[in-house]
């Protein structure tokens, strides 16, 4: 090493104050984003079994709770409905009376500084559990889905959501979501992208917080095979041709080397 002595890397290392100025790295309250689930028509809270110490959250609570959040340096939540009712088509994710839209409006009223994202998904809203509109035969119907995932971005749009996060995985509803946003003059409001979801046992807890364990069947169909990395660049690189101003892969520590993929692809958000 003919630069020793001159260069000494343990130099930025002796002191704390050292190591904190020249680190890469870090990691703190501003680099989470709290899910809340709400459950429309209840009040206060009801604890989750499969998740200890989170609870749903009737709309009072979920004001309080992402107050609370924003306290503690979060800069945003992100919201999960479980409506009263559930209906084959998922009708009760457009309603602009629905509970993620007046949960939107109360924490927005409440709280302006914090971000409010909201997941965009049917399954929370179905009564088969399942992401999409399901064709005779009980398979997932894709294009028939995309209207109605639109439909949904532009309710919570309106009702002051500062992004929208599709997570269903249905080919081309970024581009659906992102033309119908447009549209309707909601050119400001991004699109964050669950891009590359893999199939996951993983989901169960989430799954039991907003009621969207699929009533038969399982995801495989439109959620990602967890050995196909290849495709999982494709799909991130397809919703970025689409509109996407972040995309994500899910579930994250699994898949590290795809995320390392997806940054070395895409000047995108990850």
């Amino acid at each position: 090493m003919p630069s020793f002595p001159r260069t000494r890397l343990r130099r930025l290392r002796r002191t704390g104050a050292l190591r904190d100025l020249v680190r890469e790295t870090t990691l703190a309250p501003s680099d989470f984003v709290l899910p809340l689930f709400l459950e429309e028509g209840l009040e206060g809270r009801s604890p989750l079994e499969a998740m200890p110490g989170v609870d749903r959250l009737g709309l009072a609570a979920a004001v309080d709770e992402a107050g609370e959040a924003h306290a503690l340096g979060s800069p945003a939540v992100l919201l999960f409905g479980i409506p009263a009712e559930k209906d084959p088509e998922g009708s009760g994710a457009w309603d602009d009376e629905g509970i993620v839209q007046l949960a939107t409006r109360a924490i927005k009223a409440a709280h302006p500084d914090l971000l409010v994202i909201t997941d965009l998904c049917l399954c929370e809203y179905t009564s088969h559990g399942h992401c999409g509109l399901l064709r005779d035969d009980g398979a997932v119907d894709n294009d028939g889905s995309l209207e109605l995932l639109a439909r949904t971005a532009v309710s919570q749009a309106r009702a002051g959501a500062d992004a929208v996060a599709p997570s269903d995985m249905m080919d081309g509803r970024v581009g659906s979501i992102r033309a119908a946003l447009d549209d309707e003059g909601l050119t400001d409001t991004p699109i964050i992208a669950y891009s590359a979801k893999f199939a996951s046992a993983f989901y169960g807890p989430f799954r039991e917080a907003v009621d969207s364990t699929p009533a038969f069947g399982d995801r495989r169909s439109y959620q990602m095979d967890a050995g196909n990395g290849d495709e999982a660049v494709r799909e991130v690189l397809l919703d970025v041709e689409e509109g996407a101003d972040v995309v994500m892969v899910k579930p994250a520590v699994p898949y590290l080397d795809v995320i390392w993929r997806v940054k070395e692809r895409t000047p995108r958000t990850t």
